[in-house]
């Protein structure tokens, strides 16, 4: 056996033993960035190890592998959606307007953190539910804890955008999960 191919095959073992095992936690954001779409996540699993793969010899043995995966599977999503949203969507207003008691909500938590209590299915389903241009903003801050600055960058809009479609995005959030929020306690 050539040089050549012992490196490549050290190359291969040293990127099994390393990314692989993240596979479960990539496809789990992907599902999230998705929206819940199976094909579209595997995809963009698929689309985002096929580049960590090209990019092997720049990674830093020893350093924090699972990160940068998710990092080339954010960016991989955030250039389709660019490519996908050249323009933006209609926005119904009344489908943001306040329902029942919504501002007791965002008035309790006005930096969006009532999410960590409160993830399960009924808060994944409703994120889901969103148009991308809400939801792709609401799970970088909402569920990677990105700042909006991270955001901003990430999705190439400027920072008063990002507030503006989280806080358009929560308001529907928190309409659908209100009802909820008081079954669990979380509301008078």
């Amino acid at each position: 056996m050539n040089q050549a191919s012992e490196s490549g095959d050290d190359r291969r073992r040293e990127f099994e033993s390393e990314a692989l095992p993240h596979l479960d936690a990539l496809y789990g954001l992907a599902l999230r960035l998705t929206g819940g779409d199976e094909p579209r996540s595997e995809d963009l699993v698929q689309d985002s190890v096929l580049k960590a793969w090209r990019s092997w010899d720049r990674f830093e043995i020893g350093t924090n592998c699972r990160a940068w995966l998710m990092t080339i599977l954010r960016n991989t999503f955030i250039n389709q959606y660019r490519r996908d949203s050249s323009r933006p969507s209609r926005v119904d207003f009344d489908e943001i307007s306040e329902g029942p008691g919504a501002g007791t909500l965002y008035d309790a938590d006005p930096e969006g953190r009532i999410f960590d209590r409160l993830v399960n299915a009924h808060v994944i389903r409703a994120i889901q539910e969103l148009p991308d241009e809400f939801r792709v903003p609401i799970v970088l801050a909402d569920v990677e804890g990105l700042g909006y600055q991270e955001v901003a960058d990430t999705l190439g809009i400027p920072i008063g955008t990002v507030k503006s479609r989280l806080f358009r995005g929560r308001k529907r959030l928190q309409t659908r999960l209100h009802r909820f929020a008081e079954e669990m306690g979380y509301l008078p």
